[in-house]
């Protein structure tokens, strides 16, 4: 493969190791790499609790991982279970990324999530160091003498190979730095076995991907990109290019969706089987989702339910329908549709998760009046949206609520004070 025509630059993909865990040891003035904590969820959707964060002394001495329950962990006195802090953990996450700016301009930072992050490092690396290698380690010593942190980090010379290099070889190695170049593809990524270690290949991918006869890096290289567009997709043409290393992507050009939606949804805290309770959750939902298509002056075109069943049922899958509707921003409105479509949905199924999305958006540029309809009702009505949001923009979600979610299944005032569904604690320090 000649790479001359390839994209060649510095990327920098920067890993926070065991991030919520290490925010929470450094605040206990203890090492992130000898503690021993685990940080736990316990809302009630997680049957008693789940592990969010594992240090990485508690997954040597314990084998413990994200998805571990707190019933599977061993009764040690030494091992220290905290609740979760998100509103600490974003802190800390924009702290860390204020320190990227200094090596990088900020449109050359690229949050990918709460704990990683992509530094297109180009036009900078060297005025900081030698050599590439060297300001990496000098980013590291400098996130951990203001922060105590520790992070990882994978260098390539486009995204694709800096994010293999962070997920094969910077979190195993003792300096936390992995490199992976176009020379490095042939010994550093084709001898790969495991090709669920590779981003952007889960499980069920892999599977698809058996069926061809492929079980490696190397073989996915040798395979015919026609076939793999064929059977695969457009996914199979991008899996290709992985396991060439090649990356052709602009980071730096605006990402324009065909369409936008917004949604919301959840795993509710047990199974549901009475309609009274499945209406208030949903009723819930269509609210929220509703203020956000307000908050960002939007209208509605279309609806979409999930409805997920809970384990254990014959043929348990989840129930979906899309129902198109003339364009509105109104609360009521929205909510009507969404109950009408449950209605439809709904025969007595035990249900556990809830998806709602209001899709085909268009800017609310003014109100559609209807010959059919009480328009005067309907310009009350969004007055009643508008000083509603206004209220809970100033005051909370909770400020004001409907009578509804204090009954019987309603979620929406336990979950009031969660952040990404977990506790949003107190950001300390």
């Amino acid at each position: 493969m000649n790479y001359d025509a390839e994209p060649h630059g510095v990327y920098f993909f920067i890993d926070n190791k065991s991030f919520y865990a290490s925010c929470e040891s450094v605040a206990r003035g203890l090492n992130p790499l000898t503690a021993v904590l685990c940080v736990m969820s316990e809302t009630a959707n997680t049957n008693g609790g789940l592990i969010l964060a594992a240090s990485p002394r508690a997954k040597q001495l314990f084998g413990l991982h994200n998805i571990n329950r707190q019933y599977e962990l061993p009764h040690d006195e030494h091992l220290i279970l905290v609740p979760p802090r998100m509103n600490l953990y974003i802190k800390k996450n924009l702290e860390i990324n204020q320190i990227f700016t200094e090596f990088a301009a900020e449109a050359d930072l690229l949050p990918y999530s709460i704990d990683e992050s992509l530094l297109d490092m180009t036009h900078s690396w060297r005025l900081f160091g030698n050599t590439v290698k060297t300001v990496a380690q000098q980013i590291q010593r400098e996130i951990k003498r203001r922060l105590g942190l520790y992070v990882t980090v994978g260098i390539g010379d486009n995204p694709v190979q800096a994010k293999l290099a962070l997920d094969l070889y910077a979190k195993h190695n003792r300096n936390l730095i992995g490199e992976l170049h176009y020379e490095d593809v042939p010994t550093k990524l084709w001898p790969i076995q495991n090709l669920t270690s590779i981003w952007g290949i889960g499980k069920r991918q892999a599977q698809r991907l058996a069926r061809l006869g492929i079980h490696s890096m190397a073989e996915l290289a040798a395979a015919n990109p026609y076939v793999l567009k064929q059977e695969l997709g457009v996914i199979g043409t991008q899996l290709f290019a992985t396991a060439w290393g090649i990356d052709r992507s602009n980071l730096h050009e605006a990402y324009q969706p065909q369409q936008r939606s917004y949604s919301n949804g959840q795993v509710l805290p047990r199974d549901y089987c009475q309609e009274s309770e499945l209406a208030v959750v949903i009723k819930e939902l269509a609210e929220q989702v509703a203020a956000r298509v307000q908050a960002h002056h939007f209208q509605v075109g279309s609806v979409t339910l999930q409805l997920g069943m809970a384990h254990g049922q014959v043929d348990a899958h989840h129930l979906s329908h899309t129902q198109r509707i003339p364009t509105t921003d109104q609360t009521v409105e929205l909510r009507q549709v969404v109950m009408a479509i449950f209605q439809k949905l709904w025969h007595g199924e035990t249900i556990r998760r809830i998806n709602l999305a209001f899709g085909d958006l268009t800017p609310a540029t003014g109100m559609q009046l209807d010959l059919l309809a009480d328009n005067q009702r309907r310009t009350k009505q969004r007055e009643l949206d508008h000083v509603t949001a206004a209220i809970r923009k100033r005051f909370g979600v909770d400020a004001v609520f409907r009578a509804q979610s204090l009954c019987s299944g309603g979620t929406s005032l336990e979950r009031a004070g969660l952040v990404g569904g977990h506790s949003g604690g107190n950001s300390y320090e």
